[in-house]
This record gives structure tokens, C-alpha cells and sequence, in this order.
């Protein structure tokens, strides 16, 4: 009964689909939970099982201790997707994450082939440099050092969490906790140098994302050696609005190459 109520706080499904031909398992963005990625379920439709992969500290996991470095956390959401691809063992799944998470789904596939573990069909990346450059200056986005009204409006402004709990006093303290205990771990991060995939790789980004430098098609290339796939979407860090609600559908179907489109 234990193993079972762990598995339903950290691999959440918000609508299992046990006829489901293919699962999308999301790791979750820097301060972020499950929430962003359940709308995702309309346009997923009926072939796909969504799993959403809930870090400690937050959620049903609430009780739970934050990570307290990138290892720790890596380690974590790989127990996780291994748990998540074992619940359908004959279902091939893909593994999606935005930002941090972009980088934390690369670790995980990395661990997950050490491990000898079942691996994703595909690595869907989005809105994160190539994770081989370490964290730069250009990555730290939020920044530690910000301080609570700064991380505050940046939470308003991508719709992390609605205005009703940033502006109640309680909630608000919740969220920028959770958000400075995901930046310390983002900053703990240390690329393994040579370390690539052989998963075919679909990089994501907003064409105004400040946070993506130019040359991420070929960085990327160089830690993708089974395929890989760039493209550039409407709006920010976080797309448009509408773009958010429906990125499924840019990488559902999307054809994959040796080298970058």
C-alpha cells in the first residue's frame, strides 16, 4: 500500500488512460509543480497517457523535504520515470521538460541508460540551452540573489501561479520558498563532460526568449547522436498564451533527422 501511495504523489495522472497506445511523462520547470501541464490533456488526446512527475517539497509530496542539490533531484525523477514506464511495460513513452526541466529530462535519460533501464522513444526538450555549457549567467533566470517582489512578479508575469496566491500572505511565502529551493538546485547543476544521448532529441524555444543563445541548434547538436529536431516557436520563454496550451501538438507527430531542421 506504501509503494502504491508514493507512486500516486509522485507520478500523477490527472486522467488515466489505460488504452493509451504511448505515455508523455513532463518533469517539471523551475518553481513549478504538475499544474502547468495538465491543460495538456485535450490536446493529447485518447492514445496518450499523461504522467506528470511531482519533485519533493510541494503538492502531494508537500511533506516531504526539497532536494537539496541537482543529484539529489535527479535522482529522484529518474526513480520516477522508471516507475512511470513500468506502469505500461509494453507502452512506449516520451519524456518532456521545459527549462530546468529540459535539463533534468537529458540527466534522466543519461541515468536511466546507465541503469539499463527502459528508455523514452523520444527527448522533448523546450526552452533550455544545450545542458553540456554548465549553467552561465544567461541560464540563471530567476537568480537567487532576486529578491521576494522580483521573483514574485516573475511568477505573475508566466502565469506560474494565479494572482488570488501571490497575493494571499501564506501561499506567497510557499511559492517563493519552492522557487528559491528549485534555483538552488538549478545552480548545482555540473554537466558530465563527452556525455551525450543516443534518444532522438526535439528542442523547443520561443523565438523572443531572451534565455536561448543563437548557436542552440548546434550546441544541442553535439549532445543529441540519435536524431535531432530544433524549432523555434511563436513568444517568450513560455510561448504565447495559446502556444502554451497546445504544445503537444508541435512535437506530437514531428519528424526527427540526423542533424537539425
Amino acid at each position: 500500500m506504501t509503494g502504491q501511495l508514493l507512486q500516486d504523489t509522485t507520478v500523477v495522472r490527472p486522467v488515466p488512460r489505460p488504452d493509451a497506445t504511448r505515455t508523455l511523462v513532463c518533469l517539471g520547470f523551475c518553481g513549478g509543480g504538475t499544474g502547468s501541464y495538465r491543460a495538456w490533456q485535450p490536446s493529447l488526446g485518447e492514445a496518450t497517457d499523461l504522467a506528470l512527475v511531482c519533485y519533493p517539497g510541494r503538492e502531494g509530496r508537500f511533506a516531504e523535504e526539497f532536494a537539496p542539490d541537482w543529484d539529489a533531484l535527479a535522482e529522484d525523477a529518474t526513480d520516477a520515470v522508471v516507475r512511470a514506464a513500468a506502469a505500461a511495460p509494453n507502452r512506449p513513452y516520451r519524456l518532456f521538460g521545459h527549462s530546468m526541466g529540459g535539463w533534468m529530462a537529458f540527466d534522466v535519460t543519461v541515468r536511466l541508460a546507465e541503469r539499463g533501464a527502459p528508455l523514452p522513444e523520444r527527448l522533448i526538450v523546450s526552452s533550455c540551452n544545450a545542458p553540456d555549457r554548465g549553467v552561465t549567467e544567461r541560464d540563471r533566470f530567476p537568480r537567487l540573489e532576486d529578491t521576494e517582489g522580483h521573483l514574485v512578479e516573475w511568477m505573475r508575469t508566466i502565469g506560474l501561479l494565479p494572482d488570488y496566491a501571490l497575493d494571499d500572505p501564506d501561499l506567497r511565502e510557499m511559492a517563493i520558498e519552492l522557487m528559491r529551493a528549485d534555483i538552488t538546485v538549478r545552480d548545482s547543476y555540473r554537466p558530465r563532460h563527452g556525455v551525450t544521448t543516443s534518444v532522438p532529441v526535439h528542442v523547443l524555444y520561443g523565438e523572443d526568449d531572451a534565455v536561448i543563445e543563437p548557436a542552440v541548434a548546434e550546441q544541442w547538436a553535439r549532445c543529441a547522436t540519435g536524431g535531432l529536431r530544433v524549432d523555434a516557436l511563436p513568444g517568450g520563454h513560455f510561448y504565447t498564451p495559446s502556444v502554451w496550451q497546445a504544445l503537444p501538438d508541435h512535437f506530437a507527430d514531428a519528424d526527427l533527422e540526423e542533424g537539425v531542421r
